[in-house]
């Protein structure tokens, strides 16, 4: 038994050779609310933050998305691909982006940004973290209805049959991340943040939440059929992972060892 899977197209509506699909609205529904929830908490007293600002930190971030995520899916999955056809790499139009590379590339907008406004790294990315969940639940649900990055076979009742993963069954592992990448992780930022955090410590916290949600859902998601498995137990998206997990752990434990040092160094 498997749920019929919901017959989306995935192309909303067509003007020429234009097309809008969803999976694209998708990614304009998170910047939106990313840009909503920045310019909110810009408006709070005492923010530190102009409207211009969150502006220009938007648009680093989002040309961090997309160059970082389209470099970091070359290089992560499709490495001999672009060795043999380096110009795949400047064709979006054939797909393929990476959040780990996403993620590296904010890190790298972040960076830039706070050197040329002489804020701090940490809370410049402490301020950016909490807007990414939502766009990330957003972007596994344009998975969903791409019909693409299924989960592995499975008999669970709430398993699907996705029109090109096969005849058998499958995890909806998109809306497995949908959930606790996206919807858990937000909920989990906005509770900590609420109350006067160390600088990074937010920060440290999305990258072990979503390291840890990621590394687990890894086990429900089909691995990338030219890559597999490492040794038969790891997939790649766990190795990127990782990584995550014990930078966020670091991060929290030195945040809050040095809270004094920063408190004393804002003042």
């Amino acid at each position: 038994m498997a749920l019929q899977f919901p017959q989306i197209d995935p192309i909303i509506f067509s003007i020429g050779p234009l097309s809008v699909r969803w999976y694209g609205v998708m990614y304009l529904i998170g910047f939106l609310f990313a840009m909503w929830m920045a310019n909110r908490q810009a408006e709070k007293p005492n923010s530190g933050w102009s409207k211009e600002q969150v502006s220009d930190l938007l648009f680093y971030s989002m040309l961090g998305v997309i160059l970082g995520g389209r470099i970091g899916y070359v290089l992560f999955y499709q490495f001999s691909y672009f060795v043999e056809n380096p110009v795949y790499l400047l064709r979006i139009d054939q797909g393929g982006m990476s959040f780990h590379g996403g993620a590296l590339g904010v890190i790298a907008a972040i960076v830039i940004f706070a050197l040329r406004t002489k804020k701090s790294i940490l809370s410049v990315g402490d301020f950016v973290v909490p807007l990414v969940p939502v766009g990330l639940m957003a972007g596994r649900i344009g998975n969903f209805i791409n019909g693409e990055l299924w989960g592995r076979t499975t008999d669970v009742p709430w398993a699907f049959v996705f029109p090109t993963g096969g005849p058998l069954p499958r995890h909806p592992s998109q809306l497995y991340e949908a959930f606790f990448e996206g919807l858990v992780l937000f909920i989990m930022l906005v509770w900590f943040a609420k109350k006067p955090r160390p600088a990074g410590s937010i920060a440290g916290l999305f990258l072990f939440g979503y390291g840890v949600f990621r590394f687990g859902i890894e086990y429900f998601r089909e691995p990338d059929a030219h890559i597999g498995l490492y040794a038969g137990m790891i997939s790649q998206g766990q190795i990127l992972s990782l990584p995550m997990v014990l930078a966020g752990a670091a991060l929290i434990a030195w945040a809050y060892r040095a809270q004094p040092v920063l408190n004393h160094s804002e003042k």
